[in-house]
This record gives structure tokens, C-alpha cells and sequence, in this order.
């Protein structure tokens, strides 16, 4: 079993609850907008980073983290990219990501708008964190934390934070 914690857009902000809500998690993904390549070092120093860069990003974050990252967790194939878009609304890069990779999880941010929807028509859970930095007109700063184990997808949770 392995638990997860993942965030978005932090825009170079890491909120200190953050590591209480993420110290039992195993592994740390962000889907982009880290904001500066000091944010996913701080990150990885607290547990191992898997991440994607976002459209805020600079070379300094592009040079060490991909636009895309598809790998498997435990048996889930897990796709992620920082401009997904949402079941019936994904980007045409979403839409081939997930066309060609057939993930089990679809991973985005950018918006700023927590979602977790089933999308039944590509036989994935979509997983938006919505932003766990300051900027943004989110009134609100989120992050989830779940396990997966085995094929199971389970106890997820969200944090919210005010800014």
C-alpha cells in the first residue's frame, strides 16, 4: 500500500500545514505551477517528488521535470499533465494522453478548482487538486492524500486551507 499526497500550483508558496497533512504519505506528486525549482527541492527533501511543470514554470523546473509523466503506482497506471482540463472538457493534449495510455488515474491542475470525478467513458478517476499556493482567486487553498493498494483506489481526503 502506498499513500499518496498530491498538490497543484503551489506558485512558489508552501503552506507549513502541508507537512502535517503529508507526513504519513509515502510519495509526493505535483501536477505543475511549482513556481521555482526551490519548491519541488524542498519537496523532495520531505519525501520522494513525482511531478509534472505547469505554464508558470521556467527552465530552471522544465530543465528536471516533463510536461507529461505516465508510470504505474502499486497496479494503477497513473497519468498526469498540468492543462488536463475534466471529463467532457479535456484539452486535446489530455484527450491523446489518455487515448494512447489508457490510464487508470488522470491526473491535472491549472485551474485552481479542486475536482474528483469518475469518468465512466474512459474508465479513469480524474483527480484535480486545485492549488495548495496563494495565488489564484481561489478563496481557499487545497490538497488531497490518498491510498492506493494493489488495483484499489481509496481513503481519499482533503485539506483546505485558508489563505
Amino acid at each position: 500500500m502506498i499513500r499518496i499526497g498530491l498538490l497543484s500550483d503551489t506558485h512558489g508558496y508552501i503552506h507549513p500545514k502541508l507537512y502535517d497533512f503529508f507526513n504519513e504519505c509515502n510519495e509526493l506528486w505535483h501536477a505543475g505551477d511549482m513556481g521555482n525549482i526551490g519548491i519541488a527541492d524542498e519537496l523532495n527533501a520531505f519525501k520522494p517528488l513525482r511531478a509534472v511543470y505547469g505554464n508558470v514554470d521556467g527552465y530552471d523546473v522544465r530543465k528536471v521535470y516533463r510536461e507529461e509523466l505516465v508510470f504505474w503506482c502499486e497496479k494503477v497506471k497513473v497519468a498526469m499533465m498540468h492543462i488536463g482540463g475534466y471529463p467532457g472538457k479535456y484539452s486535446p493534449a489530455a484527450r491523446t494522453l489518455i487515448s494512447l495510455e489508457k490510464p487508470r488515474i488522470f491526473i491535472s491542475g491549472h485551474s485552481h478548482i479542486l475536482k474528483v470525478i469518475n469518468d465512466p467513458h474512459n474508465h479513469l478517476l480524474h483527480i484535480n487538486p486545485g492549488a495548495a499556493g496563494k495565488e489564484g482567486m481561489q478563496q481557499v487553498s487545497t490538497a488531497i492524500r490518498f491510498s492506493i493498494d494493489g488495483e484499489r483506489i481509496f481513503d481519499l481526503e482533503i485539506l483546505e486551507l485558508k489563505r
